[in-house]
């Protein structure tokens, strides 16, 4: 009972994390989606199509279920940074519709293991590991691009939020974000000297 409550907490929140990745791409034109907003290149729909390479891995791949379309590989250099960014032949629904079929099938693997079910990993030493830390890795891992989604969609519009409601639907103007923004700038000026 505690291994099917714990399973279900799990999972759970890692539905939230996923949908609010997606609603990040809520109202914006295909190139904000697409362009790169960071140094090495991060971008909006390039976290969804990274997102959707690697929990087809750990809860396919990892526990014998491969997903059933190609991934790039983890393991040939020239593809290692392919699952980041969209090229201009791969449309957002591909990229989105790719990643609600990797739900379903991550879905039947969770429903069809014990949370101490093993799975091995290729790209850790090839490390047997069970379910359960598969899923925290999982969570861990969404949630970290999760915010940096949250980040890219705030430098963005300024949208802040995590659906698309709450976007919509923002607490502050943007006057009150320049003043606030201005009060964080001038304590950290008067704390450097």
């Amino acid at each position: 009972m505690i291994d099917d409550a714990a399973k279900a907490n799990l999972y759970n929140y890692l539905r939230h994390e996923r949908e609010a990745v997606l609603a990040k791409l809520d109202g914006l034109s295909e190139y904000d989606v697409r362009r790169p907003l960071t140094v090495t290149g991060t971008n909006l729909l390039g976290l969804v199509k990274h997102l959707a390479t690697w929990e087809a891995r750990y809860l396919g791949e990892v526990f014998d279920r491969p997903f059933p379309e190609p991934l790039p590989r983890w393991d040939v250099e020239a593809e290692r940074l392919a699952d980041m960014w969209a090229t201009e032949h791969e449309t957002r629904s591909d990229i989105v519709n790719r990643y609600r079929r990797v739900w379903d099938h991550s879905d039947a693997t969770v429903e069809a293991l014990a949370l101490d079910a093993t799975g091995r990993v290729a790209w850790w030493q090839d490390a047997e590991v069970p379910l359960f830390n598969i899923l925290v890795h999982l969570l861990a891992e969404t949630s970290r691009h999760a915010g940096h989604a949250d980040i890219l969609r705030e430098a963005l519009d300024g949208a802040v939020g995590t659906d698309a409601e709450a976007m919509a639907e923002q607490p502050h103007d943007p006057a009150f974000w320049k003043e606030h923004r201005e009060e964080i700038e001038a304590a950290a000026r008067s704390a450097a000297g």
